[in-house]
């Protein structure tokens, strides 16, 4: 533990001096994979880094910064679509605060939403339950209790829950 607190400050010092970190050092000092930078890169979440003459990708400090908001923004629900979005209208010169205002209301809406369908379908599932229980065991071909089940709520994705899905895969 202390040898890798260690090889961590030694790290941060080396990187501090540097202006130019190799793709390795990067995924190092933000946590984020390889295959992640080079995606976000094939993305455009990051700029294109400057390669040296062997073709190694160099990039300068920047790049923790703007990794650091990506990741922040993940916490936020926030999929790659839209914080590519927002760093375009940034990178346009423009504010993205309207809208991230909005697409955080829109988030909340879903989210109400959602807990009010996953209450109706605890306190249904728990109904069933206490069927189950007192039945005991019903038959069927593979279990009598599902196979006979008056379910009628279920749980209820979002649709901009199943895009971040998608697009949150790396």
């Amino acid at each position: 533990m202390i040898k890798l607190a260690r090889k961590q400050i030694k790290f941060e010092k080396t990187t501090e001096t540097r202006s130019c970190l190799k793709i390795g050092e990067v995924s190092q000092a933000s946590g984020i994979g390889i295959e992640a930078l080079r995606f976000y890169e094939r993305s455009g979440l990051l700029g294109r880094p400057a390669r040296t003459a062997s073709g190694y990708r160099v990039y300068d400090q920047s790049v923790l910064d703007r990794l650091a908001f990506i990741k922040k923004a993940q916490m936020f629900g926030f999929s790659l679509d839209e914080i590519r979005h927002i760093i375009a209208e940034s990178n346009a010169g423009e504010s993205p605060c309207a809208e991230v205002r909005e697409i955080v209301r829109r988030r909340l809406s879903e989210l109400d939403k959602h807990l009010q369908n996953l209450r109706r379908y605890r306190k249904e599932l728990a109904a069933t339950l206490e069927g189950w229980d007192e039945k005991g065991a019903a038959d069927g071909d593979v279990c009598g209790l599902i196979e006979g089940s008056k379910m009628i709520a279920e749980p209820i994705i979002t649709e901009s829950a199943l895009k971040r899905r998608k697009t949150n895969k790396i």
